[in-house]
Formats: structure tokens, C-alpha cells, sequence
């Protein structure tokens, strides 16, 4: 299990960081005494977030919990859209493109086209104009993404992640570690999820994990490990399905990935082939002519007579609307899905937010 010992710091920054976290906590206070107001609101608001910086996994986990709620309840995803090219609030459309909402979001309305999505820096006004809608449409659940560290929104649920590879219990304050809080403000969650944990963990390791996070009493912990889909082609009106498994160790691949941690992605890949080429961009990234151009000419020195292009379905998102992108990719270019499993207790996690729901819905939001 990972520590603060195997997990790299850069010391250097510590002055930073200790001025980042003044100031963190001095805004935190603020909240804390109302001088900062958190706006709460009359239905159940479920916040998704994290205390790191970087990928966590809050996508897939999203994913699972509007699974698990759209049957019962009118979902809608309220998100800030990270790296979109416009502002305001937008409430999408099947219209919009990842450049219009952002790509995470762009990928959650691509599978989920019957919920309602919206995206706004300013979840306030985004949870104000979703409750305004027509009844019909109106949610009866809003899922906040990433918004933990947005105060002015006080979360009827709150719910972390934190990657079991560098749990927030060991790291540090950005800009030494990954840290955007001190871990202190894990105190104002319901819920930690140690996400992307390995296969094999033995029962003590769970129990060990719960220890060193030195929760409250009340607050409940969960297991999660990331496992991954067939291939599923970007434009499945050009290319032919893949069973992931039916990639020949001769197979080449080109792995072309833009998100924070891409390792456990490649590695995927290269259980089922020995010719893979690997393509890393920063998280994000906002692919450019020249990149598709460089991509092409490795692309086009590989010379198996099977070769394809896997892309995660982050970037899948961003660059099918790529003014740049390569058409004859279109016939040879794949996503990996993602989701999560429970280690454990899953049925006691959807225990968990369906009566929390259901609580909200019957009494209203109280402390």
C-alpha cells in the first residue's frame, strides 16, 4: 500500500505550499462561520469531488450513480465544464460538442442522452436555473461534479474520492503535493470512496486504510477498482466492432491519451499486445493540426497488418469534433470504457443514497 514515504514531494515548494494553505484555510473559516454564505436547496444535492487535484476516477463513479438513480428519479448533472471555450450557464443539448461543455461532461451526456446536463462556473446559478425549469423537467436529484471546494453551494451529500495509489491521508498541499485543501476538510464529507485499488487486497489492508484516514464516526468508507470494457469504436457508422480480447500480440496499436494518469491504460493494452506505441498528452489537452500530423507519421510507420488507434473515452470525446481530425482514422479508431466495481458493500452504498434521497425529498434539507 502506498505512503508518505513512496509517494514524491517537491520540497522546494513547501513555502508555497504553507502560504496556499493559509490561505485556504483562512477562506474555509470564513464558510465555516457564515461570514461566507453556502446556499442550500430544497432537493438532494450530491456532490462527487475530491480534495486532490488530478484524476480520481470521478467520471466512472458519476457514471455508476446516475446508473443506479435514473430509473427512479429525474437526474441531472451540473458540472463546470472544465476547459470548455465558452462561459455562463448552458444547459446541453445533443447539439453541443466537448469545446461547447466541456469533455467529461460531453462524455456523460453521449451515454446518458435522457438526462439533464448543465454546466456553469458558477454552481449557484447553475443549480438556481436547473430548479426553474418546466415541472416536467424539472431534477428531482442534482449531481454536482467536482464541486466540493465550491462553498457557496452546501451539498445536501457529499461524497470523495481519493486514489488508493496516493491517498489525500499521506500527500501534501498543492503546490508540493496534490493536496487543494488541508486534510483536515475531509471532515466535511459523508463518504470516501478509495478508488482504482488493486484486485487482490486482503481484509486487513481495508481495515489498515480505514485506520490511517482517522474518520468520523458517521462517516462511511467504499472500495472501488477501475475495470475496462470492449473496444468501442469513436464512429460506429464507419468502423466494425472490437472484443478487446481478440487483439493479437502481433496486433500493432497506437494509445493516444490526454488524461492525468495514463498508465493503467496502456498497461491494458499491452496485456493483449507486445506492439503498442504510446502517445501521452497533458491532461486535457486541447489536440492540435500539428499533433494530429505527428500522430499520423507514427500511425503510419507502423506496418502490421492489423493496427488500430485506442483512445480514452475522455479524449474520444474532445476529438471526435476535431476540426483537425484525420478521416481515414475514422475506420480504425476505438475507445477503452471505463467503470467502476465495488470491493464489498455496494448494495450498502445504494442503500445509502437512495435513502438519503429519499430522506430530502420527504423532510427537506436540514443540518
Amino acid at each position: 500500500m502506498s505512503s508518505d514515504s513512496e509517494i514524491k514531494f517537491n520540497y522546494s515548494l513547501a513555502p508555497l505550499s504553507y502560504f496556499y494553505g493559509l490561505g485556504v484555510r483562512i477562506r474555509n473559516k470564513l464558510f465555516d462561520a457564515g461570514i461566507l454564505p453556502s446556499e442550500r436547496f430544497p432537493v438532494p444535492v450530491i456532490c462527487v469531488g475530491n480534495l486532490a487535484a488530478g484524476g480520481t476516477g470521478k467520471t466512472p463513479h458519476t457514471e455508476y450513480i446516475i446508473r443506479l438513480l435514473q430509473r427512479r428519479y429525474r437526474i441531472a448533472v451540473l458540472s463546470r465544464g472544465y476547459k470548455r471555450k465558452t462561459t455562463g450557464y448552458i444547459l446541453a443539448t445533443p447539439h453541443n460538442t466537448s469545446s461547447d461543455i466541456g469533455d467529461e461532461p460531453y462524455q456523460i451526456l453521449q451515454k446518458f442522452p435522457d438526462i439533464t446536463l448543465a454546466v456553469d462556473a458558477d454552481r449557484r446559478r447553475g443549480i438556481r436555473n436547473l430548479l426553474e425549469l418546466p415541472e416536467d423537467k424539472r431534477p428531482d436529484v442534482i449531481l454536482l461534479d467536482d464541486g466540493f471546494q465550491h462553498r457557496y453551494v452546501k451539498p445536501s451529500f457529499a461524497i470523495i474520492l481519493t486514489d488508493y495509489h496516493r491517498r489525500f491521508n499521506f500527500d501534501k498541499l498543492l503546490p508540493m503535493g496534490f493536496l487543494r485543501e488541508p486534510i483536515e476538510a475531509i471532515r466535511r464529507t459523508d463518504m470516501v470512496i478509495v478508488t482504482k485499488c488493486e484486485k487482490d487486497l486482503k481484509p486487513i489492508e481495508y481495515r489498515i486504510m480505514e485506520e490511517d484516514m482517522h474518520l468520523l464516526a458517521h462517516q462511511q468508507v467504499f472500495f472501488t477498482r477501475v475495470v475496462y470494457s470492449d473496444l468501442k469504436p469513436v464512429f460506429p457508422k464507419v468502423a466494425s466492432p472490437r472484443v478487446l480480447r481478440d487483439i493479437r500480440r502481433n496486433d500493432e496499436v497506437l494509445a493516444i491519451s490526454a488524461i492525468a494518469n495514463p498508465a493503467p491504460f496502456e498497461e491494458e493494452i499491452k496485456r493483449y499486445s507486445k506492439k503498442v506505441h504510446c502517445a501521452n498528452f497533458p491532461d486535457h489537452h486541447d489536440f492540435t493540426k500539428k499533433d494530429f500530423k505527428d500522430l499520423t507519421e507514427v500511425f503510419n510507420t507502423m506496418v502490421s497488418s492489423e493496427k488500430l488507434i485506442v483512445v480514452t473515452e475522455k479524449d474520444a470525446a474532445r476529438i471526435q469534433n476535431n476540426p483537425h481530425f484525420p478521416e481515414e482514422w475514422k475506420g480504425v479508431i476505438y475507445t477503452l470504457p471505463i467503470s467502476i466495481v465495488f470491493h464489498g458493500k455496494r448494495e450498502n452504498f445504494d442503500e445509502i443514497l437512495i435513502k438519503h434521497i429519499e430522506t430530502i425529498r420527504r423532510k427537506g434539507f436540514t443540518e
